[in-house]
Parts: structure tokens; C-alpha cells; sequence
């Protein structure tokens, strides 16, 4: 079904949350966890990820139900923040999810040859569990997967909660090539975002509580990375936030989620965008969040 959208949240029949978004062949497809908490429910119910697609940005076709956590056999269950990018023809959705038998939440990698799906479990195991990370006692450290496939053909894979990790990937996109590293950012909560402009390489990620979007900035991915202090600022009627960011029809934008629809929360999140802009030395312009969006 297309639906016209008006303003922020731009998708309003569902709770929505954690957008990802993949433009291809000149559609943006976003890709959002559901909140499902019932209302004054205190903790977090997401138990799918949904889909949605637009050329223009105001009209949007909804997908449905693209993927459940439990499509992860070795998932209990758990859809949190995820990341979905496309390299050699095909799709690849990295989520986190909490893991049946293992400690902690894991990361899990998905596969479809259409943005649109079917996916399913590119693996059939965790690419990332607890006990591949430094030791640390935070079961939600594998929280939030990023991943950028560089000019040169190298993938990396960000996440994190607390701590903010990264790896590369093998060319297969479902395996670690070697081992976990971590890297300092000020007050780093988690929602992490990585992307490339221009070549330079933007990591953006939940700062303090409740959560701003902070950004750091460097000419490798390696580092070292230099911060630049806050992108969004806390958002209505709730304490996370998770960015995404694209570049469309020669415009940047900035998708985000809030607690605006009726009977809205921390828990009963929905998806916004507003426009992106760079500075002439590359750093981004603090976003202005709207209720009119683009």
C-alpha cells in the first residue's frame, strides 16, 4: 500500500524505530524495528523489522514484515537496532538479536538477492557473540551493527553498547576477518552509524543519556577519529536516538526516531527525516528537526 505523508513521523500506522535506509536503482528503502510495548509498558517489545520504499520521499509503500528475529533459529528472539547495504547484486542485514544458548546479545547477518526480500539467515549461526569480544561484563555490548563497504572493496562492521567496537569483514560480508578492536569516543552510548563523503569517514552514535547524536570524523577508517561534537539533539518523548543518513537527488537527509505519534514513548518510537547539510571543510551542520520534514 503507498501512503502520502505529510510531516514527521513520516510513517504512521506503525511504531517505528532504528531506520536504516539503502538507496537503490533510485528508491530509498527504509528499514525500521517495531515497537509493539503496550502502552505505560517500560521495556522494549520488537519482535520484527519492517520495510517501506519511496522515490520521493513522501510516498511510501509499505512492505510489511521483512524479517523476525526469530528467523535467526539460534535467536530467542529480541529485533533490535539493525543495518541493511547491498554489494555484488546482493542485500545484507545485519542485526542484533538476543541468542538463544550464548550470553548476550549477538549479531546476525540476513541475505536476499531483492532490497525488498525475501531475507534469511545468511549464516545460520552468530557472526558475533560475547565471548569474541575484549572481556567485558556487559551482556548488551553487541548492540546496533554499522557497515561500510570501502572504496577499495573493504568491509567494516561498527557496533556497540557502552563501548564502541569495530572489525572488518571477509569478502563473503558474513565472517570477521581478524580480531575485534575498540575505539574511544566521548561518552559513546550506542546506535552507531558509519558513512563516507568526499573521503571523509563520519562515525555518528548515541552520546549521553538521554541520547544526543554526536559525531567524529577522520580521513581513515582505521582512525584516528576526531570529535565533533553533537549532530541532533535530544528528541521529543524519548530518551534514545538512532541516525541513518543518505544522500538522494543531490540532497543529504537524516532519519532518525522520536516519540511523537499519540500514545508515544521511549518504548512506542517512530521514524523522522529532515534534511542534511555539510560545511565547505566537510563537517556536518547541527540538524534542525522539524514536524513539517522534507
Amino acid at each position: 500500500m503507498n501512503r502520502q505523508v505529510t510531516g514527521n513521523p513520516i510513517i504512521k500506522h506503525f511504531f517505528t524505530a532504528d531506520p536504516t535506509v539503502l538507496v537503490h536503482d533510485g528508491i530509498v528503502y527504509l528499514y525500521t524495528g517495531h515497537d509493539e510495548a503496550g502502552i505505560g509498558h517500560s521495556g522494549y517489545v520488537m519482535n520484527t523489522w519492517l520495510g517501506f520504499s519511496s522515490n520521493d520521499l513522501i510516498h511510501w509503500q509499505d512492505h510489511g514484515i521483512l524479517l523476525r528475529a526469530t528467523d535467526f533459529k539460534w535467536s530467542s528472539g529480541d529485533a533490535y537496532a539493525s543495518k541493511v547495504i547491498q554489494r555484488g547484486g546482493k542485500f545484507y542485514w545485519y542485526v542484533s538479536v538476543t541468542h538463544a544458548e550464548l550470553s548476550g546479545k549477538a549479531i546476525g547477518v540476513a541475505v536476499s538477492n531483492s532490497p525488498a526480500g525475501p531475507f534469511e539467515d545468511a549464516r545460520g549461526s552468530a557472526m558475533i557473540t560475547h565471548d569474541m569480544l575484549p572481556p567485558t561484563e556487559n551482556e548488551k555490548a553487541n548492540l546496533d551493527p554499522t557497515v561500510l563497504v570501502d572504496d577499495d572493496g573493504q568491509t567494516y562492521i561498527f557496533w556497540g553498547n557502552g563501548t564502541c567496537y569495530f572489525a572488518r569483514l571477509k569478502e563473503n560480508m558474513i565472517e570477521l576477518d581478524g580480531p575485534v578492536h575498540i575505539i574511544d569516543l566521548p561518552d559513546f552510548q550506542e546506535g552507531a552509524h558509519i558513512h563516507k563523503r568526499n573521503g571523509w569517514y563520519y562515525l555518528s552514535y548515541g552520546y549521553q543519556f538521554p541520547e544526543k547524536v554526536a559525531y567524529a570524523m577522520s580521513r581513515d577508517i582505521l582512525g584516528p577519529w576526531d570529535f565533533k561534537g553533537i549532530l541532533n539533539e535530544t528528541v521529543f518523548n524519548c530518551e534514545t536516538n538512532r541516525p541513518a543518513i543518505i544522500d538522494f537527488r543531490n540532497e543529504s537527509y537524516f532519519f532518525y526516531h522520536i516519540g511523537a505519534l499519540p500514545n508515544g514513548s521511549s518504548h512506542r518510537r517512530s521514524v523522522c527525516l529532515d534534511r542534511l547539510r555539510y560545511n565547505q571543510d566537510g563537517t556536518m551542520q547541527q540538524i534542525i528537526m522539524t514536524s513539517e520534514g522534507v
